[in-house]
C-alpha cells in the first residue's frame, strides 16, 4: 500500500514517541509498519562494546520471539557494522563474505532483514531491524521509506537508553539508601556502646524524647559522642523514613553559612547562577542535626530562631517563607549560658533550644565501657585496614585503657586503637603508647604526700613500676605481664626492681 511520505513520517513518529516504555512504543509502530513492509519481527539492538557484541532492548512480532538477544561480534564484522550509515538488507545467500560470516550469528537462514543504523550526532547507538520470512523480501524502496524514519527512531532509541540509565542509577541509590539506612539505624540501648551501663541514663532520655518531635539539646565534651545520640534519636522517631542533614557549623565559612542553611535564590549575588535549597529544605520531613551550634554568627542565630519558632525559613534574596517540616537536633561543647552572658549567643535562642538538654557524660565518668569501646574499634578498624584477623588486647592493657583519663574522650580512644593496629606486629595489642604519651591520664605519678615534680628519678620509676604490677597483680613474665606492658626483658625489670627495693612475683591480696 503506497502512503506519502510526510504522512508516514508523522505516522511512525506519533507511535514511536508515544510512550517512555520503550516495548509499548515499538509495539505501536511495529503494528503501522506492517501495513508498508514485509515484517515478521522488529527487533532494536544496541552495540555493547563492553561484550563485544549486539544487546537486545526491545522487540515486536507476530507470534514467538526468536532467541537471539546478544550477538557477539568477530572484529571484523564489528567495525563494518560500525561503519554502516544507511540502511542495508540482509540476504543469508549473500555474496559479501561479511554478510556470510554475520548471517549465521543471527540465525538469518530463510529470512531477510532490512536494518537502519540509528545515530546522534554521528555516534551510532543501535539499529532498527525489520525481519520477515523468505529470502530477498526487501527492495530499495523499502529502504527509502524506512530512511524517512531514522529521526525518530534514533530519538526514541536515545531516550530509552537514557530511561534505562536512570531507572538503574535510581534503583542503585535506593538499594544503597536501605543499606546505609540499616547500616545506620541504632537499636536503642543494645546497638550503642554502653547504652546499658555508663549511657544508661542518656538513652533513658533518648526514648522519652524520640517519639516526640520537640527541639532536642546535646551538651558535653568533644569527642563524646553526641553525634550518635542524635543518630539514635532520629532513627527511633516517626521521621526515621525522612531525610537526616547533618551540619557541622563551625566547619562553614562565615561568609557562606545563610546560603548553605537557608539557600538562596539565583542571582542574590555574586556567583548566585541557579537557586539553591539549603540544608533546611533538604531535611523537610526528617531531622537536621546542627552540631557546634555555638559556632553560629549573630545573623544565622537570627534566622535559625526565626525556623524555630515559626517553622518557616527564607532564602537568601528571597522574599517569600517557605514553609519546613523538621525537627532539630544542636549539639554544642561550649557552655552557652556563659555565652548568653557575654553576649555571644542569643539568649531568645538559648531558651528554644534548651527545652529539653540532654547531657553526654565524658568518657572517664562511664570508664566500665571503655573495655566494650575498645574491642568495638579493634574489629571496625581492621575491617577498614584489611586485618583479617583481629588481634586480642592483653588484660593488663584493658586495666590501664580503664584507668586513663581519655581527655580526648571515645574519638581518642578510636584513634589510639587505630594507632596501635598500624604500629601491630603480631601478638596481643599492648598499647604501649599509652605508657609513653600519658597526657591527661590517671596513673597516679606521685608518691604519697610528694607532687610528682618534687620527686627523684627513683621514685618517680618505683611508683610507675608499681603501678603496672598493681595491673598485673604483680605478674612479671609472660603475656599481660609487667615486662610485655614496659616492653623491656623481664630479667631487665627484675634486677631493676630490686634496685629500687620492689618485691617481685605475684601479690597474694
Amino acid at each position: 500500500m503506497a502512503v506519502e511520505k510526510d504522512e508516514f513520517f508523522r505516522e511512525v513518529t506519533l507511535r514511536i514517541c508515544s510512550s517512555l516504555q520503550i516495548n509499548i512504543a515499538f509495539e505501536r509502530a511495529f503494528e503501522y509498519l506492517r501495513d508498508h513492509f514485509p515484517i515478521d519481527h522488529m527487533f532494536l539492538d544496541i552495540p555493547d562494546k563492553s561484550l563485544g557484541a549486539t544487546r537486545r532492548i526491545a522487540f515486536a512480532s507476530v507470534g514467538h520471539r526468536p532467541p537471539v538477544e546478544i550477538v557477539p561480534l568477530p572484529e571484523g564484522v564489528w567495525e563494518w557494522l560500525g561503519g554502516l550509515r544507511a540502511p542495508f538488507i540482509l540476504n543469508a545467500s549473500d555474496a559479501d563474505e561479511r554478510i556470510r560470516t554475520f548471517a549465521p550469528l543471527i540465525k538469518l537462514e530463510g529470512c531477510s532483514d532490512l536494518s537502519m543504523p540509528l545515530r546522534i550526532e554521528d555516534e551510532l547507538i543501535g539499529f532498527l531491524i525489520l525481519r520477515a520470512k523468505g529470502e530477498k523480501r526487501y527492495t530499495s524502496d523499502h529502504m527509502a521509506l524506512l530512511s524517512v524514519v531514522v529521526e525518530p527512531f534514533a530519538m526514541a532509541l536515545a531516550n530509552a537508553l537514557a530511561h534505562e540509565a536512570v531507572v538503574r542509577y535510581r534503583d542503585i541509590l535506593l538499594d544503597d539508601n536501605r543499606f546505609l539506612r540499616s547500616e545506620l539505624a541504632p537499636k536503642l540501648g543494645d546497638e550503642i556502646i554502653g547504652g546499658n551501663t555508663g549511657l544508661r541514663n542518656v538513652m533513658e532520655m533518648v526514648q522519652q524524647v524520640a517519639p516526640l518531635s520537640n527541639t532536642v539539646l546535646l551538651m558535653g565534651e568533644t569527642g563524646t559522642g553526641k553525634e550518635v545520640i542524635a543518630n539514635a534519636i532520629h532513627f527511633a522517631s516517626p521521621r526515621k523514613d525522612g531525610p537526616f542533614i547533618k551540619v557541622n557549623c563551625g566547619a562553614i565559612p562565615e561568609g557562606l553559612i545563610d546560603s548553605e542553611l537557608f539557600g538562596h535564590e539565583k542571582g542574590a549575588f555574586t556567583g548566585a547562577v541557579t537557586e539553591k535549597r539549603g540544608r533546611f529544605e533538604r531535611a523537610t520531613g526528617g531531622t537536621i542535626f546542627l552540631d557546634e551550634i555555638g559556632e553560629l554568627p549573630p545573623q544565622a542565630q537570627v534566622r535559625l530562631l526565626r525556623v524555630l519558632q515559626q517553622r518557616e525559613i527564607e532564602r537568601v534574596g528571597g522574599d517569600r517563607p517557605i514553609p519546613v517540616d523538621i525537627r532539630v537536633i544542636a549539639a554544642t561543647h561550649r557552655n552557652l549560658e556563659s555565652m548568653v552572658t557575654e553576649n555571644r549567643f542569643r539568649e531568645d535562642l538559648w531558651f528554644r533550644l534548651n527545652v529539653f538538654p540532654i547531657i553526654v557524660p565524658p568518657l572517664r565518668q562511664r570508664r566500665e565501657d571503655v573495655p566494650a569501646l575498645a574491642r568495638h574499634f579493634v574489629m571496625v578498624k581492621c575491617r577498614e585496614l584489611g586485618i583479617a584477623i583481629p588481634p586480642a588486647i592483653v588484660p593488663g592493657a584493658l586495666e590501664r585503657l580503664m584507668n586513663y583519663g581519655w581527655p580526648g574522650n571515645v574519638r581518642e580512644l578510636e584513634n589510639l586503637v587505630e594507632r596501635e593496629l598500624i604500629r601491630h606486629r603480631g601478638g596481643q595489642l599492648r598499647f604501649d603508647s599509652l605508657l609513653s604519651d600519658d597526657k591527661g591520664g590517671e596513673f597516679k605519678h606521685v608518691i604519697e604526700g610528694k607532687a610528682a615534680g618534687h620527686i627523684s628519678l627513683d621514685e618517680a620509676m618505683t611508683a610507675h613500676i608499681s603501678n603496672v604490677l598493681k595491673l598485673t597483680n604483680g605478674k612479671i613474665h609472660g603475656p599481660g605481664g609487667a615486662a610485655e606492658l614496659l616492653g623491656i626483658n623481664p630479667n631487665t625489670l627484675r634486677g631493676r626492681m630490686g634496685k629500687l627495693g620492689l618485691k617481685s612475683g605475684r601479690r597474694t591480696g
